[in-house]
């Protein structure tokens, strides 16, 4: 385990999926069955799905059951949707491996860091501890613990209180646009790697303080330490 060095001035808040984890083949395939279960066969493809990527899964099913015609209530869809998620969470996921670097290296640096995401709070550490990022990352936050979910600022805010950090000293790593507004909306500074990059011309995106248009091809431990100011 590398050793805590010296507290710096700067957080960091980080996204989950497609930022610090390649989830949303699982997030694809749970909804996938969760439509397929309650309406049938769809049109519901993975092109589809990148409509939704960084949209809570539960204003994900609010505007897709309608959409297919499931009168079931959306807590329902919710809960079966979770099922098949964690099923396969547990079975597969994958960190990207320059930000299992940067996470270990910022945590060696003692900087203060959180994950504030709009997956289920179970997902989440699911997925964290099932990857051994829970080594480093103990601030966890859901978009089920607050209000309002992304685009709106709550989640990250919440976060930050919970670091005992203020906003303008915290910086966003966020893979969706949604997420990049929401960083914004909380006066935090914001790291946007598009996770479709087809979306880098976005408005969030291009407000971003730092945008890696390439997502995480580009994307390196160092260059980011270097950005951050940390040694």
């Amino acid at each position: 385990m590398l050793e805590r060095m010296s507290t710096p001035r700067t957080s960091v808040i980080f996204d989950l999926d497609g930022t610090l984890v390649d989830s949303e083949p699982n997030y694809y395939e749970a909804t996938r069955r969760t439509l397929s279960a309650f309406a049938g066969d769809t049109d519901f493809d993975w092109e589809r799905h990148t409509d939704f990527v960084g949209i809570g899964t539960r204003e994900t099913l609010e505007i897709l059951g309608p959409r297919y015609g499931i009168g079931a209530p959306v807590d329902e869809l919710l809960a079966a949707t979770n099922r098949s998620y964690l099923e396969l969470a547990r079975a597969s996921t994958e960190v990207y491996p320059e930000m299992r670097v940067f996470v270990e290296r910022l945590y060696a640096a003692g900087v203060p860091m959180a994950v504030a995401s709009g997956s289920s709070r179970e997902a989440i550490e699911a997925v964290v501890g099932g990857t051994g990022l829970d080594a480093w990352l103990t601030t966890l936050v859901s978009a089920e613990e607050v209000g309002r979910g992304k685009p709106a600022p709550d989640v990250f805010l919440e976060a930050a209180r919970r670091l005992g950090a203020a906003p303008a000293r915290c910086v966003v790593f966020e893979d969706a646009a949604p997420g990049a507004a929401a960083a914004r909306a909380a006066g935090m500074r914001c790291v946007a790697l598009p996770y479709v990059k087809a979306t880098a011309d976005d408005p969030a995106f291009l407000a971003a303080d730092l945008l890696l248009r390439g997502g995480q091809s580009e994307f390196t431990a160092r260059a980011a330490l270097e950005w951050l100011g940390v040694e």
